[in-house]
């Protein structure tokens, strides 16, 4: 397998861990907001919220807020509000994707759509959506309510841009990059813009943020794709080659097109027109990707990204937290979940 990814017992520090510790009072603060909010009457959202908190994942949307804030030693609960309507915004775009994608489980637990149906799950998402908004009208700041919902725009843009290029496996890579930057690194630097925002700094400075949100981004999404064809499901959390089974066009495909020839070429194209592929054609696919070396090449994109992302913070350089930011953004190129 994959060389370059390496076992969190073989790191010495683990940032993302470092930083999540360190704001775990505010991320409690986070979860407990989201938990209120998704209260109602209505019995089902109840059930359904009660299981999306359960599941919930990583929480480095709402870390990002939170930290962004701090390197400024913000005092207030702007931030609070703000970073659960990231995570709202983040949840409600997995309960539709898990709709698009059909997918059955989502970091080990069954997906809502799985459990209650799609048309539940979409109404899920969209109520994740509205009570979202209401809260960005509560903070009362058009810069920020401009900012989440042209976030929110973006990320239906590229998951309608990824639509336009199914099955296409001679996607080039670029458009590949232009639906990961729309759907996952856009609200990555919106949370990390929200820091300069509510602290009222300048252009440059929460430009610098965004840049950094953006670029970790794709580095993490980049990273995924490696892992669906790399990990382990006891590290990973979810059954190795999932993307492909779902027919999934990501990175390490791409390339692995571009490098391909003859008749793999063919193959690879009839892999992903057919609706189910076989656990025979999935070591097809590992095969060539060692034959081809495609998920160096994928782990040397993503190094690129994170040099990019740390790079972003050197105008804040003497401040400890954006030290560990930037650990952070070197250490998720190799992270093992």
């Amino acid at each position: 397998m994959f060389s370059n990814v390496i076992l969190l017992k073989d790191i010495d520090s683990n940032p993302f861990l470092e930083i999540k510790d360190l704001f775990q009072p505010e991320l409690k603060e986070v979860d407990n907001l989201i938990a209120s909010k998704l209260s109602s009457h209505v019995d089902l959202i109840g059930k359904m919220s009660s299981h999306l908190m359960k599941t919930g994942g990583k929480r480095i949307r709402p870390l990002l807020a939170i930290s962004s804030s701090a390197i400024f030693n913000y005092k207030g609960k702007r931030h609070i509000n703000l970073a659960a309507c990231v995570e709202l915004i983040h949840n409600a775009t997995l309960l539709h994707d898990d709709v698009i994608d059909k997918s059955e489980t989502r970091r080990g637990f069954k997906t809502t759509n799985s459990i209650w149906g799609n048309k539940a799950s979409i109404l899920a998402g969209d109520y994740l959506l509205s009570r979202c908004f209401q809260m960005m009208v509560d903070d009362g700041s058009q810069e920020v309510l401009k900012l989440l919902s042209s976030v929110s725009s973006e990320i239906a843009q590229g998951e309608i841009l990824q639509l336009q290029f199914e099955k296409q496996v001679d996607m080039v890579e670029k458009n590949y990059i232009d639906i990961i930057a729309a759907k996952t690194s856009s609200l990555f630097g919106a949370s990390m813009r929200i820091g300069g925002c509510i602290n009222n700094k300048s252009n440059k400075e929460k430009e610098a943020l965004e840049s950094f949100g953006r670029n970790l981004g794709i580095c993490f999404q980049i990273t995924d794709d490696i892992l669906d064809y790399s990990s382990k499901e006891k590290i990973f959390g979810k059954k190795i080659g999932n993307d492909f089974k779902e027919g999934k066009l990501t990175l390490p495909i791409i390339l692995l097109f571009q490098k391909s020839i003859g008749k793999e070429k063919d193959k690879l194209i009839n892999l992903f027109l057919k609706k189910e592929r076989t656990e025979e054609e999935f070591h097809f696919i590992l095969e060539n990707l060692r034959k081809y070396k495609i998920l160096e090449d994928c782990k040397k994109r993503a190094d690129y990204f994170s040099n990019v992302s740390s790079d972003s913070l050197n105008m804040f350089a003497n401040n400890d937290l954006v030290k560990k930011l930037q650990e952070l953004s070197k250490f998720i190129v190799n992270r093992t979940n």
